[in-house]
């Protein structure tokens, strides 16, 4: 398959729906061999049973000796994404310190420790994506932990890019998007949430893994970019 990520090698680190598949689909489209890595090697196999140059992978972020291993089986990569996360979501009284750890583990210490195993193994003319997150730009109370991995994920995205140059390092922001995340709230609670977003924000609609594929797309192809966060979110931040 022809495209702009022909021939290459892509590892996206997620689970097997949401922004992880669309971001898997995406880079395959797109022309690249991918390899969908998580710690659920056979959710992952199911969720991507039939699907051509598409292999798996189990790697654990939390787990330095399980990111070194991952590192050792796959040889050279062109592109790495994180799109993993662990929310820890309440308000200060009510957080738990193993949530909030978790948190930190999975989305900042975890891609951090894949840099430092993996980047030997990009191309120079690669990139490395992590993800953040909109609370780190728009602070409300009850997302405070969610905020400060997020806002260490972006400092994390800005420190690699000049540590590993020339491989080019980005951080996606995603706003309110449209995936399995919100479920909890129920039908009918996210139905509402959703309402009230979309007649807030100034795009006036609430985001889809393919909004956030598209950034993804972008940070790995577009050679002059690093050291950047892309907020894809609505301009939720205004609102």
């Amino acid at each position: 398959m022809t495209g702009p990520l022909h021939g290459e090698t892509v590892l996206v680190i997620g689970r097997g729906g949401g922004i992880a598949r669309a971001v898997v689909i995406a880079a395959r489209d797109a022309g690249a061999r991918v390899i969908a890595a998580g710690r659920d090697q056979q959710a992952l196999d199911k969720a991507y049973a039939g699907e051509p140059d598409i292999d798996t992978e189990t790697v654990d972020l939390t787990d330095e000796t399980s990111i070194a291993a991952l590192g050792e089986r796959l040889g050279t990569v062109d592109h790495v994404v994180s799109t993993a996360s662990a929310r820890a979501r309440g308000r200060l009284a009510d957080l738990d310190r193993d949530a909030v750890r978790r948190s930190f583990d999975t989305k900042v210490i975890g891609p951090l420790m894949l840099a430092k195993h993996l980047a030997p193994r990009i191309r120079e003319s690669g990139s490395f994506t992590l993800f953040s997150g909109v609370a780190a730009a728009k602070i409300a109370v009850g997302t405070l932990a969610v905020a400060i991995t997020n806002g260490a994920a972006d400092v994390l995205a800005r420190s690699l890019a000049l540590e590993l140059a020339p491989i080019r390092v980005n951080a996606i922001s995603p706003g309110v998007i449209d995936t399995g995340a919100w479920d909890a709230l129920g039908e009918a609670g996210k139905a509402d949430y959703f309402a009230d977003i979309a007649a807030r924000n100034p795009a006036r609609r609430i985001g889809t893994a393919d909004d956030i594929a598209s950034a993804v797309l972008y940070a790995m192809t577009s050679t002059f970019l690093t050291g950047v966060t892309l907020r894809i979110d609505g301009g939720e931040p205004l609102t």
